[in-house]
């Protein structure tokens, strides 16, 4: 009996601390009052694999399936990957993003490209440009710009630049709708840029290439504020930075009294200013008074 009066107290031990430990956790789960927490249900529905720009045709490999939490699914989701193939996206989805009724065209539209994008009562114009004209090549889909016509107006011809339209979204630069790849855009040479303007827009933009000059003023991606501009005139452009920033006025004429004796004959002072139109250089000859 004596051998064996160690093990039977270790057992005695670990039971009483068994025990001890059960009613210990059960006294704290009570006063805790510990809810489960219940199990959340998730729905699949289709995600993108890659970037999409907008004018891309879905297919299946651009399209998977991911679990999503039921109670937090986004309005249009997508839970068949099926129905998806063919549709043309209108919005820009990023890889892992979910598919939406909302960045889709309608299911009648069946050819991606810019026609798939443009919005309702707008239309698309193409300018010709070259490197200087967009912007060295850094105006890409989705940009906005101004666009500058340098035209001559009057017998004397004389040179006008003026913006005539402003905000104005570019739709595609080049042959391509989809923008370049990579965190930083690179410049790309091309030769037309697509423009959506409204009709009478058109008009303007379809003239101003017509009788001028065009440029394109590239606008921040945050700014949509509309400027009103007089436009620019030789002229103006050859008085700035002049003092007062205006036409440069020739100096107040000195007037002597005139004598009782005799009459006092009025000189005027010659200006000669130089104009630079094009190519060539004019001087032109001004009175003082006249």
């Amino acid at each position: 009996m004596g051998k064996f009066r160690p093990v039977i107290l270790l057992g005695v031990a670990v039971i009483i601390a068994l025990i001890t430990t059960v009613l210990i956790y059960n006294s704290i789960q009570k006063r805790a009052g510990v809810a489960k927490v219940p199990i959340l249900e998730t729905q699949p529905i289709a995600i993108a694999t890659v970037d999409l720009n907008w004018g891309t045709v879905v297919i299946k490999e651009m399209v998977k399936m991911e679990p999503f939490l039921k109670n937090t699914l986004p309005a249009g989701a997508y839970t068949d990957m099926n129905s998806l193939a063919g549709r043309v996206v209108i919005s820009s989805i990023r890889a892992k993003e979910p598919f939406l009724e909302s960045r889709l065209a309608p299911q009648g539209v069946k050819t991606g490209g810019v026609a798939a994008v443009i919005s309702s009562k707008k239309r698309a114009v193409a300018v010709k440009v070259d490197k200087v004209i967009g912007v060295a090549g850094f105006v890409h889909p989705g940009n906005r710009v101004d666009v500058l016509v340098t035209i001559s107006k009057g017998k004397a011809a004389e040179s006008v630049t003026k913006i005539v339209l402003e905000n104005v979204l570019v739709l595609a630069a080049g042959p391509e709708v989809q923008t370049v790849k990579g965190k930083e855009q690179q410049a790309a040479p091309v030769d037309v840029i697509t423009l959506e303007v409204t009709p009478e827009e058109a008009e303007k933009l379809s003239l101003a290439a017509t009788e001028g000059k065009l440029h394109l003023a590239l606008r921040g991606l945050t700014d949509t504020e509309e400027v009103l501009t007089q436009g620019t005139s030789i002229p103006a452009l050859l008085a700035s930075y002049s003092g007062n920033g205006s036409v440069v006025k020739p100096a107040g004429k000195a007037v002597k009294e005139p004598s009782a004796r005799k009459p006092v004959q009025e000189k005027h002072r010659v200006f000669l200013v130089e104009m630079i139109q094009g190519g060539k250089v004019i001087t032109k000859k001004f009175e003082e008074g006249k």
